[in-house]
């Protein structure tokens, strides 16, 4: 190989060695970059529903609209999950910065004895504070709450067999998990409230995080 046909060579293998050095490069400072926030799925869309506050209010999919809000399906004479989750949705409502909108919904799975005031009742009960501006117990028919709980938020709720309770008001097998719903009515997050690999400490930071980013999209 003569000098003319060696230089031309030599610049090449350095052009890719360079350019290997470059991609390395590139690839080591993507592994120590602040990854930006995920973009959350959507999950499905709410359909549109018509249910009955604490306060006796009739609450449509209209009045929810345009804010993000976080549901679960509970129940009052719940012996089981229900006072848990309900304090961990009332510390979700301490935790709101003043200024959001975000929305709270708790829909009950005993409307037959859920009634507003019973549901109005409720949080006293468990020595918690709900702002009915914040925070939304809903009742209705067993079909309206189906509609809405177990085909749009997909918050499974089944009665229990009597020969499986483990006590009079153990009435229900229901979903104990929290959902998250964006400004335009669709479903973008579904987060455990208990286990032992993710605890409440790590989903409810998760949640507020979600929260402030589904409020802050367009």
């Amino acid at each position: 190989m003569d000098a003319t046909t060696e230089r031309p060579t030599r610049l090449i293998w350095i052009g890719v060695g360079l350019l290997a050095i470059i991609l390395a490069l590139a690839f080591w400072a993507m592994q120590f970059q602040q990854p930006p926030a995920a973009t959350l799925p959507v999950l499905g869309q709410i359909e549109n529903f018509s249910l009955t506050n604490q306060l006796g209010q009739a609450v449509t999919l209209a009045n929810l609209r345009g804010k993000v809000w976080l549901a679960d399906i509970i129940f009052t004479r719940c012996p089981g999950p229900c006072a848990r989750m309900t304090r961990q949705m009332a510390s979700v409502q301490s935790a709101l910065p003043k200024d959001s909108a975000a929305q709270l919904v708790s829909l009950t799975t005993d409307p037959g004895y859920d009634t507003p005031a019973i549901l109005q009742a409720y949080p006293a009960r468990l020595k918690l504070e709900a702002y009915p501006a914040r925070w939304q117990f809903l009742t209705g028919t067993k079909t309206e709450i189906a509609n809405l709980g177990i085909n749009s938020l997909k918050l499974a709720a089944v009665d229990k067999a009597p020969a499986e309770r483990t006590e009079a008001d153990d009435l229900f097998i229901h979903a104990t998990i929290f959902v998250l719903v964006d400004k335009q009515a669709r479903l973008r997050g579904i987060y455990q409230t208990d286990g032992e690999v993710v605890t409440w400490a790590d989903v409810q930071p998760a949640i507020l995080a979600a929260i402030k980013q589904l409020e802050n999209e367009r």
